[in-house]
């Protein structure tokens, strides 16, 4: 059974490097030197990349590692899909002669390739735009008309050190005023030793009524009862398949919280999420907006009647276009959606995982206004 199991990996890697490897060195023939250089330089990258993400990410947790596996990922995954794309350059320029035309097509693939990945490098390091939605929930009451809800997700605190763009970011949410800041989880990849100083500016975050995180799936890979723990020192309100009431004026709203399903197999006793345990106690009457990692929760949170879910988990695709795969496993992308009873709005995410680029998929730091009408 090993063996299928390594061979789509295996084959996934060959056509990442193969593809843009014909396209940029072998099709427009470069000369002996040319070549010899170009099959080089993918030779070393198909065997660095994989490499350097066992050793990234597995269990020694090298950051160098890490950081150039990632690189080397998101360069691969551009230029493949540019080179693929790059077909039709090449059946529209069929009246031009070889070499020539695939030069221009391997100039052409290469241009945006490298575009690109430089655009797509400062989206993912800036610090996001704030996104602003207004959220309907009729069953609202008059004075939490107009409550606002910040949130942050995906953050992702890795082999970069962020620590001075989590304090911007912590900046940028203080300065809109929001009633309740939420964090949907994928808060760090590594271990609480390894990641508070990126994380703990987080501890500054301001919200009149509240500070909610619940856990992502990514707190599973490392370390998720430490991150709850930490996080609950550093003031927030861990919703740990748990619920908080909120009032203001003689209104009230619930805000809940669910583990990611990765807890269920996760072996740590009492995670996975677990929405009963989430609405004990809140009344029938009282509006619910739930925090549930990855929007297809959306299945049990609608059976459940809830008002509102906000979700992180697909980053909006990151690197489009992998935006089409992650739509085989979701039921959304990104934005404000309705199913059945309950609307989900689905962050792109606040950080990236993995490589430092965001390709047609900007990151958002977000305020939703909960409206009555």
């Amino acid at each position: 059974m090993r063996g299928p199991f390594l061979a789509v990996p295996i084959l996934a890697l060959l056509l990442l490097f193969t593809v843009p490897w014909w396209t940029l060195v072998l099709a427009p023939e470069w000369g002996t030197a040319g070549f010899a250089a170009g099959t080089a330089l993918f030779a070393v990258g198909l065997v660095t990349m994989p490499v350097a993400m066992v050793f990234g990410h597995g269990k020694r947790q090298r950051d160098g590692a890490a950081r150039l596996g990632d690189t080397l990922l998101a360069v691969s995954w551009v230029l493949f899909t540019w080179s693929v794309l790059s077909l039709v350059l090449r059946v529209a320029l069929l009246g031009v002669d070889d070499p020539a035309r695939s030069r221009i097509v391997a100039g052409a693939a290469a241009l945006v390739a490298v575009s690109l990945l430089v655009y797509g490098n400062r989206v993912a390091m800036r610090v996001p735009p704030v996104k602003e939605t207004d959220v309907v929930i009729p069953r609202l009451g008059p004075a939490l008309d107009g409550l606002r809800v910040a949130v942050l997700t995906d953050t992702h605190f890795g082999p970069i050190d962020r620590t001075k763009w989590s304090e911007k970011v912590v900046a940028a949410v203080n300065a809109l005023d929001a009633d309740v800041v939420c964090h949907a989880g994928d808060l760090a990849d590594g271990s609480v030793a390894r990641r508070r100083k990126q994380v703990d500016p987080l501890g500054g975050v301001q919200a009149k009524l509240g500070r909610f995180y619940i856990t992502g799936n990514h707190e599973y890979f490392g370390e998720a009862q430490g991150w709850l723990d930490h996080m609950a020192g550093l003031g927030w309100d861990p919703l740990h398949n748990r619920s908080t009431l909120l009032e203001r004026g003689g209104d009230r709203i619930a805000f809940a919280g669910i583990d990611d399903p990765t807890g269920a197999s996760s072996g740590l006793p009492g995670h996975g999420p677990d929405l009963p345990a989430a609405l004990d106690g809140v009344p029938s009457e009282v509006p619910v907006v739930l925090l549930a990692h990855q929007p297809k929760q959306v299945a049990t949170a609608r059976e459940a009647g809830i008002d509102l879910q906000i979700s992180g988990h697909t980053h909006g695709g990151q690197i489009w276009p992998f935006h089409f795969l992650v739509r085989i496993d979701q039921p959304m992308l990104s934005g404000l959606k309705r199913f059945g009873p309950t609307q989900v709005y689905n962050s792109r995410g606040t950080g990236f995982w993995g490589p430092p680029f965001r390709v047609f998929a900007p990151s958002e730091i977000t305020l939703l206004t909960l409206r009555r009408a």
